[in-house]
């Protein structure tokens, strides 16, 4: 991966300094493969402020082995506060270069994540089943709400989602309640969103 286009940003999450490198400019990252049909654009490219929140909040956990996805990873700054907290830990994006910048940025912090390719769109018909799992700021379009709903429970049944308040979030969070108990925690990064616990009904 050539990194000579990209940024590092410093990230400290309690005792740990994680440096990230991302590109400078996330339209750079735009290609006509990315757009066609689904229209996904690079939103992993940037270090979002729910991701920060959700990071902030999983380093301070004791996971001791369990087994971690991150759903719309990015550039999986959970991913790697959940390593550094015990747990086997695998980040997921539907992005071939984001997956490629989580390695690259694995490494670099000598933290160990594995990852996968996961579209929830056209998600596997068998997919591991995992003791916690990670997302943050995946609510920002519409189509994202009922795709989620499908996936989680078929993934986990623990979750903790990060939000900054999208409004698209309440329908999610209405919806899921259903079949979820739903705990909200605030967070100073994102004050008008916040982390949520969703336990499996």
């Amino acid at each position: 991966m050539n990194t000579s286009d990209w940024v590092e940003e410093v990230v400290p999450l309690r005792d740990h300094v994680l440096s990230v490198m991302r590109p400078r400019d996330a339209s750079d990252r735009v290609s006509e493969e990315d757009v066609a049909g689904n229209e996904f654009l690079p939103y992993w490219a940037e270090l979002w402020a729910a991701g920060r929140a959700l990071a902030e909040t999983v380093v301070v956990s004791s996971l001791r082995g369990a087994a971690v996805l991150e759903i719309g990873c990015g550039l999986a700054l959970p991913s790697f506060a959940a390593a550094l907290a015990g747990g086997r830990v695998t980040a997921s994006d539907w992005s071939a270069s984001a997956l490629e910048a989580v390695s690259e940025n694995a490494a670099r912090n000598e933290v160990v994540v594995d990852t996968l390719q996961l579209d929830w769109f056209d998600p596997p018909r068998e997919l591991p089943f995992f003791d916690l799992v990670l997302a943050s700021d995946v609510l920002y379009e519409e189509r994202n709400v009922a795709a989620l709903l499908d996936l989680l429970p078929r993934i986990g049944r623990q979750v903790l989602l990060a939000d900054p308040g999208r409004a698209t979030s309440g329908r999610f969070f209405a919806d899921a309640g259903r079949d979820w108990h739903v705990r909200a925690t605030g967070h100073p990064a994102i004050p008008n969103g916040a982390v949520h616990r969703l336990r499996r009904r």
